[in-house]
């Protein structure tokens, strides 16, 4: 039996000679690497529950489509349980990626101590905001608010509200303004002559109730607001700056593709929101669609952002005292990762 036994080391030696072999058989001929890089892991957070915001829609269309994947990104998409438990999730780095609004990214950042977060993307070209009253109201302008009676949402009137009256020299204290909390009942009941809405949301919610709406904006004034970005942190662009890049052309691609695929793109947004009325979610999609191809962008691209623009929104709202004023505003937001088809501008 003793013939049979082989030494150890030449079974070593065998094994070695044997998986140099395989690499050369697999090895291809003008000796470049095989090896794949494995996907980069990252979460997104919407900032609110699954629905058509334009922002959620270009990081579910981009991984429907494979568009994340192309771009060697394997991306988790997830939703805050409530709005603004996004932002220290950021701060902990268990988040990459995630939504805001220009306005209260604004606020974060003149908080204190600050919350550096920073727009990669500027998707909402004018705020969400809306003041809505009902057609039968016989309210043509803004001129027609005196004597009637406003509604706000929160702890007081917004900005927003502020700069209508003073676009329209309407005096506020010819208005009555209550509080009302967030049903928009409050409206088709007569409780309210004027109601502050989200404009991709509740003038359909009151069109389904069967009361039609007209809805002003303070950008229809002259105001400089923006809607919705997609943000990171300082810390993570600075460290991660080829990971914001293809996040960012795969979630505008997203967008684009919804653009010209809007049926498809909600049945894609259905996957996440299977509850919601797939007519109210094509309205949201629609009507946000139209904001970020506004002003400049719809030549520059989606996305597009500018010193010009946050320059502004930021002396906007440190006017109506939402905020103090910050040293550099410029970094509040970043060009370099927008994609080449977007004009970045300064």
């Amino acid at each position: 039996m003793r013939r049979w036994l082989i030494p150890t080391a030449l079974i070593v030696l065998v094994a070695i000679v044997a998986a140099c072999g395989d690499d050369d058989d697999n090895a291809p001929a003008d000796g470049s690497a095989t090896a794949t890089a494995a996907p980069v892991h990252v979460t997104f957070m919407a900032g609110f529950k699954p629905q058509a915001n334009l922002p959620f829609v270009g990081a579910y269309v981009a991984k429907d489509k494979g568009f994340f994947a192309d771009e060697g990104l394997d991306v988790d998409i997830q939703h805050v349980t409530t709005p603004g438990d996004n932002y220290p999730l950021l701060a902990a780095g268990t988040v990459q990626f995630s939504t805001a609004d220009a306005a209260e990214l604004l606020s974060h950042r003149a908080s204190d101590p600050p919350v550096p977060i920073v727009s990669i993307a500027l998707i909402g070209q004018t705020g969400q905001q809306g003041f809505a009253v009902l057609e039968s109201s016989g309210i043509n302008s803004p001129a027609d608010w005196a004597g009637k009676t406003a509604g706000y949402k929160g702890d007081t009137v917004t900005p927003d509200y502020l700069a209508i009256l003073a676009g329209n020299n309407v005096d506020r204290s010819s208005i009555t303004e209550v509080r009302t909390g967030f049903n928009p009942a409050v409206l088709s009941e007569g409780q309210v002559d004027i109601y502050p809405v989200f404009v991709s949301n509740e003038p359909d919610t009151l069109r389904k109730l069967g009361y039609a709406t007209k809805v002003f904006t303070a950008a229809d004034y002259g105001a400089p607001t923006l809607g919705l970005t997609y943000v990171a942190t300082e810390d993570y662009i600075a460290q991660n700056p080829e990971v914001v890049r293809k996040f960012v052309a795969a979630a505008i691609k997203g967008i684009e593709y919804a653009d010209q695929h809007r049926d498809e793109a909600i049945q894609i947004v259905l996957g996440y929101a299977p509850t919601e009325d797939p007519a109210h979610q094509r309205f949201m999609l629609d009507t946000e669609l139209d904001a970020a191809k506004k002003g400049a962008a719809r030549q520059s691209g989606i996305g597009y952002q500018t010193m010009v623009q946050w320059q502004k929104l930021h002396d906007y709202l440190v006017q109506y005292g939402i905020i103090t004023a910050m040293p550099d505003v410029s970094k509040a937001f970043i060009t370099a990762a927008l994609p080449d088809r977007v004009t970045a501008a300064p």
